[in-house]
């Protein structure tokens, strides 16, 4: 029986690395991300298997492929910075330990260059005051992990700043109101709302438990996380409102979160066909921010440049890279003392990553990377933008202050 189950776990994890497809820079949190990632990708090919269909599930990262500092996210087995998809965009089947939270990021113009000390001064007014969204007390979450408020000033020597406003600004958030069940639904984190977690099915493979919605209850979490998403969007735009007055609207994206039954974007923006759609790729908070305009990707031809299309096409996948049409929202994290992934322990149920160490000839080992050190890449994720052609690059835009209180 052993012996089965270690073939079992083999096959699955030689099968879950064949289905991911990476568009990263090759680095030490890159490499995280593609052997967490099999892990995460073997579950689901196991339910997908038990449930008696195809094990087709896929991730294929965008440049900015790291870790995720959400602990539940990553001990699930799932990375950041790419789009994950698997069966059919219209069967009503969730894998919800993947988290969704309709993280974004507003972009908005602004006609003069606000005063640091003003916005403190509004800020403390408005975190001690109720605020409202359809009868949803706001919570601020723009000091946490990688949330912030920075502003801009745009770049009058690079491509048509005409086109732009002088200074801009950027609101980086997600909706924590929603995460536990509200009179609104059943809550975005099956860890966080004991109803979202009844809900769920579960499967346990054998890498661990697998937390899944199907039917009436994953129509009835799409429909809330629908609300939630334009519930971000709202909140987004009207602590801006509360912030700077005034402004005008030049992006409010999704970057985490549902895009329907079947896809699920981690980290990742979805153009549309709309080709004066603009998105932000924030870098650190010491870099420029750059304003994308979004190319429809992967091309046949990027396709087989990228050496993917053989192995798409024997798994029946192609379709999924030729739909990608997503593009990074940041840097993503990096780890400076990572250089890549040796090999991984599996000890009691948790997994440990050897990891090889960029100037010494030591490891480090561990299980949570949320307890790492880490720094936020710089401009190669922009050049590999470019080189991939995802996007063309519409405006530079330099940073004069960053918030997070």
């Amino acid at each position: 029986m052993q012996k089965s189950i270690l073939q079992d776990r083999e096959e699955l994890l030689k099968n879950s690395k064949k289905h991911y497809f990476s568009l990263g820079v090759d680095d030490g949190a890159a490499s995280l991300c593609k052997n967490n990632f099999q892990y995460g990708l073997a579950k689901m090919h196991y339910v997908q298997n038990q449930l008696g269909g195809v094990s087709d599930a896929t991730f294929i990262s965008t440049p900015d492929e790291t870790i995720s500092r959400n602990r539940k996210r990553w001990e699930s087995g799932y990375g950041y910075g790419g789009k994950l998809t698997y069966g059919d965009k219209k069967d009503p089947f969730i894998f919800i330990d993947t988290k969704p939270n309709a993280c974004g990021m507003l972009v908005g113009g602004l006609n003069k260059l606000p005063k640091p000390d003003e916005i403190i001064k509004q800020i403390n007014t408005i975190i001690t005051q109720d605020s409202y969204i359809d009868d949803i007390k706001l919570q601020w979450d723009f000091k946490k992990g990688n949330h912030f408020i920075d502003v801009f000033q745009t770049d009058q020597e690079f491509g048509d700043p005409s086109k732009f406003p002088k200074y801009m600004f950027v609101i980086h958030g997600s909706v924590p109101e929603l995460r536990n069940e509200t009179s609104k639904g059943p809550g975005l984190y099956y860890d966080s709302s004991k109803t979202l977690l009844d809900m769920c099915k579960k499967i346990e493979t054998p890498f661990g438990p697998s937390y899944y919605l199907d039917g009436t209850n994953a129509r009835e979490y799409f429909e809330f996380f629908k609300y939630a998403k334009k519930f971000a969007a709202e909140k987004r735009e009207k602590v801006a409102e509360l912030l700077f007055g005034k402004f005008d609207v030049i992006s409010n994206p999704m970057h985490q979160g549902l895009l329907s039954y079947g896809e699920i974007l981690l980290g990742a923006q979805h153009i549309t066909d709309d080709s004066r759609k603009l998105f932000p790729v924030a870098l650190r908070s010491d870099l420029p921010l750059y304003i994308v305009s979004a190319l429809p990707n992967l091309s046949d031809e990027q396709i087989d440049d990228l050496g993917f299309e053989n192995r798409a096409k024997k798994l029946g996948v192609l379709p999924h890279l030729q739909n990608l049409n997503v593009l990074p929202h940041g840097g993503g994290y990096a780890l400076p003392h990572i250089n890549c992934v040796k090999k991984v322990l599996e000890i009691d149920g948790e997994r440990f990553f050897v990891c090889e160490q960029e100037m010494e000839d030591g490891i480090t080992i561990f299980s949570d990377v949320a307890e790492t050190q880490f720094l936020y890449r710089g401009k190669k994720i922009i050049n590999k933008i470019e080189t991939l052609s995802l996007g063309n690059i519409e405006a530079k835009l330099h940073p004069k202050f960053v918030l997070k209180i």
